[in-house]
């Protein structure tokens, strides 16, 4: 990938409020030279509901939709934001649907890649889960309050 477009992608990731937050700019560096950078169209699916995934997928450009079952109001996530890590994290299949709602470019970190990494980096291991754990609490936590609003 040209230096630019990596520093570009950087900034966008090491700024984004809503990603993972405890990654430094010099922790993205390294894991933007190492990540597989891929596009989808709009409807494309990130994730499939019921697949497991290897790896995540953080957004560099563009917006997905969440399609969880049962939600009337499906949540959006875009630049700088992760999915696929509850798989990722629990090895087991996909619990939603992740569909490109336009164009979009995602960087793919698959497991052994990120291993690697944490075995050369162990504080950007610790940086990077600390950073899945809170986007993951926030999304709970938006989940909880959109269920108690409609049980009103």
């Amino acid at each position: 990938m040209p230096k630019a477009t990596q520093q570009q992608d950087v900034s966008v990731l090491s700024s984004a409020k809503n990603g993972l937050v405890y990654l430094t700019a010099n922790d993205w560096t390294l894991i933007a030279d190492k990540a597989q950078r891929l596009q989808f169209k709009a409807g494309d699916a990130l994730i499939q509901q019921g697949k497991r995934t290897h790896g995540v997928y953080v957004l560099v450009k563009g917006k997905a939709t969440v399609q969880i079952p049962s939600q009337e109001t499906l949540p959006a996530i875009g630049p700088g934001e992760v999915c696929g890590e509850i798989s990722f994290l629990d090895e087991q299949p996909a619990t939603v649907n992740v569909v490109a709602s336009g164009a979009v470019e995602a960087m793919y970190l698959d497991r052994p890649m990120l291993q690697s990494l944490f075995e050369l980096y162990p504080h950007l291991g610790s940086r990077f889960y600390h950073s899945l754990a809170s986007s993951m609490s926030r999304r709970l936590r938006e989940l909880i309050a959109k269920a108690a609003v409609a049980n009103r």
